[in-house]
């Protein structure tokens, strides 16, 4: 699919759902996809893109920030304490909130820094084992934590399991979040959207509609 019909999907479910023209963010999902392929995307006036990995990042947007100017670069990945200042210094967003501990260190940094990146707290919905996040019985509790932390959360962000309805993830993170006066969902990828903008979707992480299929480097 091309960019152009993405973003007329989502237009289409923004309608469908009596939501506001404009009212969720694509993130374009750059993780692995070789540089031609972002470029053409950047070619076509797109601005905001998904990362997984912080050292994968580095590599890519400064140079391309040097061509294109602003970019939101969102990291959607798990974040190690070690790379946070780094993320903090070429992320627009996080989305990948998930402990105690790396809250600490962005309050820590963001306070040193003098700035702060929109932060999503990542809450494992479906309590999968080998996923991050919070589970959804602790997520208020680390939303208040973070608060008192003075960080700036704008949200919550889930991946369902995959063998499971994603609209019931959908639903149950938009609970959540309404309970905590959160209006931040990112949640929705390029095969469930649709369903995740009628639940409140601000954000949908769309990689392979957009870039065709991964091609891993190395």
């Amino acid at each position: 699919m091309s960019l152009s019909e993405i973003t007329q999907h989502i237009a289409d479910a923004e309608a469908k759902a009596g939501r506001a023209p404009g009212s969720v963010t694509l993130i374009a999902v750059s993780k692995v996809q070789p540089n031609d392929r972002v470029a053409a995307v950047l070619d076509q006036g797109h601005r905001v893109f998904g990362e997984n990995k912080v050292q994968e990042a580095a590599g890519k947007w400064p140079e391309f920030r040097e061509t294109y100017g602003d970019i939101d670069v969102h990291l959607i990945g798990p974040l190690q304490s070690n790379k946070v200042r780094q993320a903090m210094e070429l992320c627009q967003a996080i989305h990948a909130v998930d402990r105690p501990k790396l809250a600490k260190t962005i309050a820590r940094l963001a306070q040193e820094m003098g700035q702060c990146p929109d932060l999503f707290i990542q809450v494992n919905t479906g309590e999968e084992d080998q996923k991050a996040g919070v589970p959804p019985r602790e997520a208020d509790a680390f939303v208040a934590e973070c608060r008192a932390l003075d960080l700036p959360v704008q949200g919550l962000m889930c991946i369902p399991p995959v063998d499971e309805e994603p609209s019931l993830h959908f639903a149950l993170l938009a609970k959540i979040a309404a309970r905590n006066g959160l209006s931040g969902l990112s949640m929705g990828m390029s095969s469930d959207f649709a369903s995740a903008i009628a639940l409140g979707a601000t954000h949908v992480r769309v990689g392979s509609a957009i870039f065709g299929a991964r091609q891993p480097q190395g």
